[in-house]
């Protein structure tokens, strides 16, 4: 359907020195409870996104440089996002399979909720 990685994978990608944008979509409020502190994570709300469309998305994002991972809570609203990256022409777009709640769970519970 469209491409995606595991959170296992993404944790992998966190370690690495890779140039890669993590755009998270959830919403302020729930970033505020848990989020991935990394500086390649960027939030792009998805309310945002439905409202402002393109311009709700950083310069680096727009640019088109870097690989993007799209991640939200369970990767429903993510794989919404990628579907319509990919439709605007992005080329390099993944959805983080399971969202944050599997990462937390997976990968790091010190972040859970």
């Amino acid at each position: 359907m469209f491409p995606e990685i595991t959170v296992t994978e993404l944790s992998e990608k966190l370690k690495s020195v890779e140039k890669f944008v993590l755009l998270d979509v959830r919403e302020l409020d729930e970033l505020a409870l848990v989020k991935i502190n990394d500086p390649r994570m960027e939030n792009a709300p998805m309310s945002g996104l439905a409202s402002k469309g393109l311009d709700a998305l950083s310069e680096a994002v727009r640019a088109q440089e870097m690989p993007v991972y799209v991640l939200c809570h369970h990767g429903s609203r993510s794989m919404q996002v990628t579907g319509w990256l990919l439709q605007q022409g992005y080329k390099n777009v993944i959805n983080v399979s399971g969202g944050i709640d599997a990462y937390a769970r997976k990968v790091d519970p010190s972040i859970g909720f």
